[in-house]
């Protein structure tokens, strides 16, 4: 969007909503802690002559407002993820608390209550956070409905190209219309039939401007100068311009991590990943100890339950391959009759998922008990034992049965350079519904993209996954 008039009403509300949230944290604060300071808590109050803070405080909203600025918060990416968003409006926070404690420092600002100071900072953060929430909800519901799309044309019809359209779909929310494809190689449809090859790389000119094109995204080019033409075409026709990295499943998650001179370089992964990892790992311990220590009336309610609706053990021990190939015994609470290994033999050729995996739904194997088990993943919990012991983490690709890893090829075999997890993108995006090859690449993407934040994105949106229990069986 270029900066016109109706860009600078968007950011004019923006920072106006931004000052009105300050203000009322500012009161709020100083409303619970009307004893800290020296004037009374009223808008009158506070910009009378008895607040000695009265500075400090319009200081700190204005360096809030820059650092909010800095940080792109008055623009709205809508391929952005909005954890990114809450945690920079966190980081601009931060920043200028630490700004306005130096000043007050400086400028001898005696008696200023650091309590107040801190509180602020929290209450801010939230309520600066809370309605951008609301704002990228508003925005996708304009967006679905038609406001402000985008014409999006692909460059390269092959794997990642119909992935990326079909990732596009998926989200409604971005605004993005994919009109079509250009490739060199291919002619006709793509993509099970749903979109059309437009035409050669060479014709990408004339085909944006008669399909108002607004946006390129670049998943493929024989060579510089056919990259470089395209760069030019875009730039002459005021076009956005998105390129998919080659290689892109092995880069980490901020691709762009430094600098070489004027040269940006691509980090496709950090050697220290090893001291990250020893971090996840305190990590899960210590959660994995605390939701156990929860779960020990319901492990006994279950255990109860499981006994009174089938003959046999409470718990069942499957064998896996964990991190580097080793083997573990993975707890689950039993969902199946005592003998169920050894009737898969007979059930095998009734398998309804591709790969190695064996789903059925129906399966007669399975308790009455262990239906509702598996349909909400409770049969899941034990696992929390195979997090503190070190087999396995909260978050990671889930660990699958020996004879099914066994018949993997080495690109899935990469599975296991991490610990497997109770949890994963597994879970929040398709559970026994997705194909075996789609959770393998959500395996290998979630390996090479891994931070806390994924971590703790996976174990929030694993709630309301399991809660629908859709695709569970």
């Amino acid at each position: 969007m270029k900066a016109g008039p109706r860009y600078m009403l968007i950011v004019a509300i923006y920072v106006a909503i931004d000052v009105a949230a300050i203000l009322l944290a500012f009161y709020l604060v100083l409303s619970l802690r009307p004893q800290t300071v020296p004037f009374e808590v009223t808008p009158q109050g506070f910009f009378s002559p008895f607040n000695p803070f009265k500075m400090l405080f319009i200081i700190w909203t204005l360096v809030i407002l820059f650092f909010h600025q800095v940080h792109g918060l008055y623009q709205t990416k809508r391929e952005q993820w909005e954890s990114v968003e809450i945690w920079e409006v966190a980081r601009s926070v931060l920043i200028s608390t630490l700004v306005i404690i130096v000043a007050a420092y400086l400028f001898k600002i005696n008696n200023f209550p650091r309590s107040v100071v801190l509180l602020n900072a929290g209450v801010i953060t939230f309520f600066c956070a809370l309605w951008r929430v609301f704002k990228r909800l508003l925005v996708y519901y304009l967006v679905q409905n038609g406001y402000n799309n985008f014409n999006v044309v692909i460059i390269g019809a092959g794997k990642v190209g119909v992935l990326l359209a079909e990732e596009i779909s998926k989200r409604p929310g971005l605004g993005l219309n994919v009109i079509g494809f250009l490739d060199d190689y291919k002619t006709g449809t793509c993509g099970s039939g749903e979109w059309r090859i437009l035409g050669r790389i060479e014709e990408f000119g004339d085909i944006a401007r008669r399909g108002f094109v607004d946006k390129v995204f670049i998943t493929i080019y024989h060579n510089s100068d056919v990259f470089v033409h395209l760069l030019e075409q875009a730039r002459e026709m005021h076009m956005a311009v998105r390129v998919v990295p080659q290689g892109y499943e092995w880069m980490g998650q901020d691709p762009v991590k430094y600098n070489v001179g004027l040269i940006p370089v691509l980090s496709y992964w950090d050697s220290d990943m090893k001291y990250h990892m020893r971090a996840k790992r305190l990590f899960d311990f210590c959660l994995a100890f605390l939701i156990l220590l929860f779960l020990l009336p319901i492990f006994a309610v279950l255990g109860v339950l499981i006994k009174l609706d089938s003959p046999g053990p409470v718990f069942y021990k499957s064998k896996r391959y964990g991190r580097r190939g080793e083997m573990f015994a993975m707890f689950k609470f039993r969902s199946m009759v005592t003998n169920a290994d050894d009737l898969l033999d007979d059930l095998k050729d009734h398998n309804e998922v591709d790969g190695p995996i064996f789903k059925i739904r129906n399966d007669p194997r399975v308790t009455r008990l262990g239906a509702v088990l598996r349909k909400y993943s409770l049969d899941e919990l034990p696992q929390v034992l195979n997090v503190i012991r070190g087999d396995m983490s909260l978050v990671g690709p889930r660990p699958l049965p020996i004879e099914q890893i066994e018949k993997e090829d080495l690109q899935q075999l990469k599975r296991l350079e991490v610990r497997p997890g109770i949890t994963g993108l597994w879970q929040i995006r398709g559970r026994s519904d997705a194909s075996f090859v789609r959770l393998v690449k959500w395996d290998i993407w979630y390996i090479n993209n891994w931070s806390f934040g994924l971590d703790m994105y996976i174990l929030l949106q694993t709630i309301p996954a399991v809660c629908r229990g859709r695709g569970a069986y």
